[in-house]
């Protein structure tokens, strides 16, 4: 039984304490609710390059880009100073917001930097498309066509675009059009520049290269991008205040998504987003609920976390698939990859460590006041994705 007369320390009494965590875990469900709604996605850009001409085709959300929204490192526009300018763009009907487009093409494609060796090159726009996407909640894509005249010295050719418009995926495509797999893809973070890319054959990229910027990519998935699997790991988190079985959750999580990732990535396994998104929000309930229930530990948690982590590796697998692994280095950028998630992961657990675990693990009412709200906040944001993804979908 907690007593609220206790006191934390020499100042902070018990009962304001756990009035502070539960408007806490209150504030995390009602932020938490519409975490997917404005979800910001990476812009990918096929590139093809034939002897002086360059052609971009490129899939990106234009209504972010016309409401000015800062994207770099931002996980939902509803976070932005401006989303609600984001929202009324993002009302606006096709052929609408494709007007808005054209009359701002100057001022968004004045953020593209593409040089043949040190060689500014213009861009012209060519066409743009607005695909429909009837639900308000979800973000649509705009696919721009892009071209531009290279100098005829045959130099390499690279791409970036401004900080401030987030991650883009360049995939350099055959000139000729024939297959459809990337001959170099280069995932692209804060302004970044793309490898150089060759007038005949294909862009290299260093392994050093690759493994750092996979190792980037995995860790955004987590934080900030991730919160269904940051309330996974806090379910984890708050089964038990001993270090032996938390890491051996953890380990498990970690083996089990990593094969389903490697075999997703692959083509080996494929399973559609629609069955997985609602399953990991089970598994987040299920975890938070046994956290209410558990008296020690339980043969069964451990191969059952094994099995969420095979899941939640097909939920990253979903994240790769949009824009893919650097060709040529692709064991490289898996491996990055998955250390990257892991080293998110750690970091959730640490900062929950420093702030509750290691203050407030060894006093006796540390499960009823703090664990078990946590576990009940978690499990009721599973449970709303659950219904979300299922029978509001």
């Amino acid at each position: 039984m907690i007593r609220l007369n206790e006191s934390f320390g020499d100042s902070v009494p018990a009962g304001r304490l756990v009035s502070s965590l539960i408007a806490l875990l209150a504030a995390l469900v009602i932020v938490a609710l519409p975490a997917n709604a404005h979800e910001v996605r990476p812009a990918i850009a096929d590139v093809a390059i034939d002897d002086t001409q360059l052609r971009i085709d490129i899939s990106l959300n234009a209504e972010a880009l016309l409401a000015g929204i800062d994207l770099d490192g931002l996980a939902d526009t509803d976070e932005a100073e401006n989303a609600s300018e984001y929202d009324a763009l993002r009302a606006l009907d096709q052929s609408a917001l494709q007007a808005r487009f054209e009359d701002a093409a100057d001022r968004i494609l004045g953020g593209f930097t593409v040089l043949s060796g040190e060689t500014p090159v213009t861009l012209s726009l060519d066409g743009v498309a607005v695909t429909a996407e009837p639900n308000l909640e979800l973000p649509r894509d705009t696919q721009l066509a892009l071209s531009g005249v290279l100098p005829a010295d045959g130099s390499p050719v690279t791409i970036a675009w401004a900080r401030e418009y987030g991650t883009l995926v360049v995939r350099q495509m055959a000139a000729d059009g024939a297959g459809d797999d990337a001959l170099y893809t280069g995932l692209l973070n804060s302004g970044a520049a793309s490898e150089p890319i060759p007038r005949v054959g294909a862009a290299q990229q260093s392994a050093l290269s690759a493994f750092i910027t996979y190792v980037v990519s995995g860790f955004d998935h987590i934080i900030p991008k991730g919160l269904d699997h940051i309330l996974f790991v806090l379910g984890l988190f708050f089964f038990s205040t001993k270090f032996r079985p938390l890491m051996w959750q953890v380990a498990a999580f970690t083996v089990a998504h990593t094969v389903t990732l490697a075999l997703a990535t692959l083509g080996i396994v494929s399973v559609p987003a629609s069955i997985v998104e609602p399953l990991i929000a089970a598994s987040i309930v299920y975890v938070a609920v046994e956290n209410l229930f558990a008296r020690g530990e339980s043969s069964i948690r451990l191969p059952l976390i094994f099995a969420f982590g095979l899941l939640h590796g097909l939920g990253f697998a979903s994240v790769l698939g949009d824009f893919g692994l650097a060709q040529g280095q692709f064991i490289v950028s898996l491996i990055g990859f998955n250390i990257g998630v892991e080293l998110g992961q750690l970091t959730v657990i640490a900062i929950a460590y420093v702030v509750v675990g290691l203050w407030f693990n060894t006093k006796s009412w540390y499960r009823g006041a703090i664990a078990n709200p946590a576990s009940i906040a978690i499990a009721l944001v599973g449970a709303w994705w659950v219904l979300e993804r299922t029978v509001l979908a």
